[in-house]
This record gives C-alpha cells, structure tokens and sequence, in this order.
C-alpha cells in the first residue's frame, strides 16, 4: 500500500532546526502566560497584603474558571434531562402530580445556602477579558440566552454574576401601555395562575399540593384582612376562630402602619384575589420589574433554605416557595392589595432589591425555620411607602428563580347561582413563555 503526501519531511532533524523549533515553542508558551497572567487583576486583588508570596494565588482565576465551566456543564445536562422528560409527559397529554421522593430528603442533608455562597464567591471572581466572550457564549448556547439585547458588549461584563444581572438595550422590553392591565414582571415560564378563593386562599404549588398564600407572604401581610371578605359562609365556631385570627393581624399591622390599614379596608370591597406564578431560568433575563403603578409599603425578608425551584422539585419538595429565603414587598394600587415575593434557590441566595440596595440575603447564619418571623422594613413616609412605576426594576436575581404575585382586580355583579365572577381575565396558558411588559391579563372598572 502506498502513501501519498502533498509535503516531504525529514525523518531526522538537524540541530539548526531542532534548536529553532525548540525555542519558537517556548516563546509561544511564555507570550501565553504573560497574557493571561497580564490580563488577571484578580491576582493582586487576593495576595497578601504585605505583598510577599502570592504562589499560593497563582491559579485562583484558572481554577475558579475550570469551576465555572464544569458547573455550566453540569447544569445543561441536569437541563436537557429535565427538558426531555416534561417535553414526553405533555405529549402525552400528562400532568405530573405531586410526588416525593428520595432526592427531597437528600437535598434537606445538603448545605444548599453554604453550597450557594461558594458558588456566588466563584460567579464574582474578575475573568481575564480575553476569556470573557468565551464563557458568557458558551452560557448562552448552554441555556438560550439572547446576546443580542444586551446593553454592553461581552468584555464589559468582568464577572459571572455582573452577567447573570446585565441590563437590556433600551426598548428591548416594551410595557403593555394599557392602564387596565397587568404586565409581567419577569421574563420567564407561567407554572400556575388563577383566582384565589375560600378560607386559607391556597396557591397550587403542583397538582396534588397546595400551599397558603398567607404562609409565602408573612402572617403580618395585609392579605387576610383583604381574604377576610372574600370567604364563603362558614359554621359559627369557623367563624369566631377567623375573626379572631383576622383581628389578631390586623393588631399587628396598626401597630406598624395604621394608615396602610385603613387603605386595604377602603379598597377590599368588589375585589377579587388573584395569583401567578412565574418561573426563570438560569438563561433568562433577571432583573423583576414593576408590573402596575403602585406604592410598596412594606418589605419582609425570609431567610429560608434554598432548594432548587424548577418543575421536578416543585413535585416533589412541600412547602417549596414557603421553604425557601425569598424577599417579599407589599402594598397598594389602584384596585387594592399587592404584593410581590422573589424567592430563592440554590446558587441564587443572592436576591438584590434595587429600591433598598442595603439588604442583603443569604447571610451565615443558623438555619431558620420555616415559622421564624421574617426581617421587616416599613417603608417612609407611612402609609405612602415607595412609588413605582410600571416596567420600573423592583429587584434582580443572580441567576434564575421564580416570582410569585398575589393581586387583587375587580370583580363583576354576583352571577345567577350568587359567587361572584372576576372582571379580571388572565390572557396567558400554563407554560406559555412571557417576557417582562407583556400582560398577564386586563381588567375592566366595575
């Protein structure tokens, strides 16, 4: 058999040109290492302070980059696994219940909110600028992230995490002009909506599990002075116990800001409770905005666990949205009750509130429980709070997470059988992807 070669080359190399390969390749590698190293402000960033022996620190960027990749890899997997398994259930026409099992009790042994801080610490280290672009790229084809509308080009994010939070080109996000509609807060998947209705107004977590919207938003939230007059009739000792637990509430909210008080109570009457549960991606826009003009009046801070929050573990963790630390704000618009709670997960604990940039989340601290009362900031002027806008920014995740509203919207005349029916209408599907101004839904005044 013969071979044919375009190029001749000696079997042997003479010294002349054996030297000249020799020092070509050590210069190349050199020229490589000065770069990298040049292009590395980290480094001096975490030496010594006295300046001495910085060996140790030799390989912080390269290691917390290999990190990076390998966490990006293993997230894409987890993802497409995820992916192909809801993408076989829906065709078939199948909605998964809810159902533990032996990964829900494994994740409560984890270190989730350690495990998070770790991850948040590698995420804020300084890229080389040269190896910026290849890592944001290589997130964006792993979780379909739109490069395009980014504000700054690639080299002026110097981190992970001033990534995850980068801002839009202006336009990129036009708000639903309509001042009878709600817009959508986030970009992201819709996992459940609806109206809540009854005592205990109960947000379905999964099919087969549901949680208490008062549980998610504090027992001190204005909710059950609003839930209060929208319960159907009860047996008498039902309803000595829910006014006692109404007055109760109320207590305490006049204790903190009375003339909020009097507003829900002003607003509550012809008002129906709706919910919508909006879950982010890791490659989805992160920043919340404001989905109505309205006044934030309150702030509570739960420091929970941190479980992840995509669909598998919300069938198969209780309690998620309520176990988890999430930031919640509330207050008034003009059809009454609002509020708004940003929850965590893991490798998000971070959950940065941009009208009070103090607050910090995910702090080293004892576990807490689930029944801790949260940290809690009223708002001044009292009774006035913060004034947003709609489409304004409220708060950023750095990463993905989900966003759970709890609104109230008019209600129409009581129908032939006397339940009220919502002037409300959502316009949007279970899993429909929506982006930030897109509206959820429009009313009509009543």
């Amino acid at each position: 058999m013969k071979f044919r070669s375009t190029h001749r080359l000696p079997v042997f190399l003479n010294s002349h040109q054996f030297n000249y390969r020799r020092l070509h390749h050590r210069h190349f590698f050199i020229s490589f290492h000065k770069k990298f190293h040049s292009t590395s402000p980290t480094r001096a960033a975490f030496s010594n302070a006295d300046g001495g022996n910085s060996k140790g620190n030799a390989f912080l960027v390269p290691g917390a980059t290999a990190a990076t990749l390998l966490m990006l890899g293993v997230l894409h997997a987890r993802r497409m696994y995820d992916d192909k398994k809801l993408e076989e259930a829906r065709e078939k026409g199948v909605e998964i219940e809810f159902q533990p099992d032996a990964k829900a009790s494994f994740l409560r042994m984890l270190p989730l909110r350690s495990i998070s801080r770790v991850w948040g610490s590698l995420t804020s280290v300084e890229l080389p600028i040269w190896l910026r672009p290849y890592v944001y790229k290589a997130w964006a084809r792993a979780f379909h992230s739109n490069l395009q509308e980014m504000s700054l080009p690639l080299e002026e994010y110097s981190s992970l995490r001033e990534f995850f939070v980068r801002t839009l080109k202006e336009g990129s996000r036009p708000i639903d002009p309509d001042p009878h509609s709600l817009a959508s807060p986030v970009d992201g998947t819709i996992l459940r909506f609806g109206e809540l209705k009854g005592r205990g107004a109960m947000i379905e977590q999964v099919k087969g599990f549901s949680y208490s919207a008062s549980s998610l938003l504090g027992a001190s939230s204005f909710l059950p002075m609003v839930a209060e007059r929208d319960v159907p009739e009860e047996t008498s000792e039902d309803r000595s116990d829910h006014k006692e637990n109404s007055q109760n509430a109320q207590w305490r909210i006049s204790l903190s800001y009375p003339k909020a008080r009097d507003t829900v109570r002003a607003t509550s009457p012809g008002k129906g409770l709706h919910y919508c549960v909006i879950y982010l991606r890791p490659g989805d826009y992160h920043r919340i905005h404001s989905p109505v003009d309205w006044n934030i009046l309150v702030r509570r801070h739960f420091s929970g666990r941190l479980y992840p929050v995509n669909e598998r573990a919300a069938r198969t963790v209780r309690n998620l949205y309520v176990e988890n630390e999430r930031v919640v704000v509330e207050g008034l618009w003009n059809q009454g009750f609002m509020a708004m709670a940003a929850v965590g997960a893991t490798n998000i604990g971070s959950i940065e509130l941009l009208i009070e940039p103090e607050l910090r989340t995910n702090l080293p601290r004892k576990l807490p429980s689930s029944s801790d009362p949260p940290e809690e900031r009223v708002y001044e002027p009292e009774g006035i709070g913060r004034l947003v806008k709609k489409g304004d920014e409220i708060a950023a995740f750095n990463m993905g997470s989900t966003v759970v509203l709890v609104f109230q919207a008019p209600m129409s005349k009581p129908a032939k059988d006397g339940s009220p029916s919502s002037e409300f209408r959502f316009n949007i599907k279970r899993g429909d992807r929506v982006r930030v101004g897109e509206a959820l839904g429009t009313f009509h005044d009543v």
